[in-house]
């Protein structure tokens, strides 16, 4: 019986490993895929209003593509405005950023003893070696997958929103047998991403909004294009808010000197991303899907490394579905548990004493 077990328990760990690398392998596919199946659970509630309604199905997809370009659009019309906003810069700002780029250079050279010859350029020193031509070529690349995995996810939502893979049903067939199941398991799955995605605009919302009334009241430049790249970056988990200090406080080092004031604003703009990343966020992702940090961290670096920045993106969402798969049987129901939170765990141990 032991050999079977300690057999049994090496084939598993074979399996994992080898859906694993076929996940981080057809990332290509895979990426689209999750990402239309979460935008297409986000408008299932709108598309059964419209079917209640006897609005043909046909017209209810058409709405929820208009909805997305509407969005896309308003996102487009920010980036433009945050544009102008940087295009219409003083080009002073722009020398004394470089001046102050390369002092900073200079200053970490002679602190961990990098040698240069004296004379040469500092920026052309570190940056002789990257090849414009290459540049612009890894650009190209950059752009064609965006646009090619774009065009995938509105696939696989379309799909998915005229049921032509119907989600439920794959669940009831492939992981779920009984049908009561199933349908419960998938109106949970739904409502906990709907309420993540409420959770997660509104805390990105007031962090970009703190991130620019910041910058206003300080006097730094490009109010509008910071809160909007925090607002976008904060998407990222726990990476992300990393980012958006660490970035804008540089900026400030540029722009600013290194007084009181730089010091005072470095400080504001970490006491926005802790009260609202830090206090709010986890208070509000704890009480609606009761997971722990350390399952947060450890499922961020699997997804991350995996699919990358998408990855980073849908490490929460895939991780509440999995501890909701994980909660309908009782041999992985454990699993579960050492991923719900504190206040899961008492109300567990609460019903398993009743």
């Amino acid at each position: 019986m032991n050999n079977i077990r300690t057999t049994n328990m090496l084939l598993l760990l074979i399996v994992i490993s080898l859906i694993f690398y076929l996940l981080k392998i057809l990332s290509f596919i895979f990426i689209p895929l999750i990402m239309g199946m979460f935008i297409a659970l986000l408008f299932l509630p709108f598309m059964r209003w419209m079917n209640k309604m006897k609005v043909p199905k046909p017209i209810g997809i058409s709405l929820v593509i208009l909805i997305i370009m509407g969005i896309l659009k308003i996102g487009g019309e920010l980036i433009k405005l945050t544009s102008n906003e940087i295009l219409s810069a003083d080009t002073g700002f722009f020398e004394k950023a470089e001046t102050k780029l390369v002092g900073l250079i200079v200053y970490i050279e002679s602190f961990f003893g990098i040698e240069r010859l004296q004379g040469n350029n500092v920026l052309m020193h570190y940056f002789k070696d990257k090849n414009i031509l290459q540049s612009f070529g890894s650009t190209l690349d950059f752009i064609g997958d965006t646009l090619s995995m774009t065009l995938m996810t509105a696939f696989f939502a379309i799909l998915l929103l005229s049921e032509s893979i119907n989600f439920q049903k794959v669940l009831n067939s492939t992981i779920l047998k009984q049908r009561f199941s199933s349908v419960k398991t998938f109106m949970k799955i739904e409502k906990d991403l709907i309420k993540f995605v409420k959770v997660k605009f509104i805390v990105s919302l007031f962090t970009g909004i703190g991130f620019s009334l910041t910058c206003v009241f300080f006097g730094i430049s490009f109010p509008i294009f910071w809160g909007l790249f925090a607002f976008v970056i904060n998407y990222v988990q726990m990476i992300g808010s990393i980012i958006s200090v660490v970035l804008l406080s540089l900026f400030a080092f540029v722009e600013l000197d290194p007084t009181s004031t730089l010091f005072f604003f470095v400080l504001s703009i970490t006491a926005v991303q802790v009260l609202i990343g830090g206090v709010i966020e986890p208070i509000f992702m704890g009480k609606t899907f009761s997971v722990n940090v350390v399952t947060v961290l450890v499922m961020l670096m699997l997804w991350g490394y995996i699919w990358g920045i998408p990855g980073l993106i849908m490490s929460i969402p895939i991780t509440v579905f999995l501890k909701i798969i994980f909660e309908q049987f009782p041999n992985t129901r454990v699993i579960s548990e050492l991923m719900a939170g504190k206040d899961k765990k008492v109300k567990l141990l609460r019903k398993s004493k009743v």
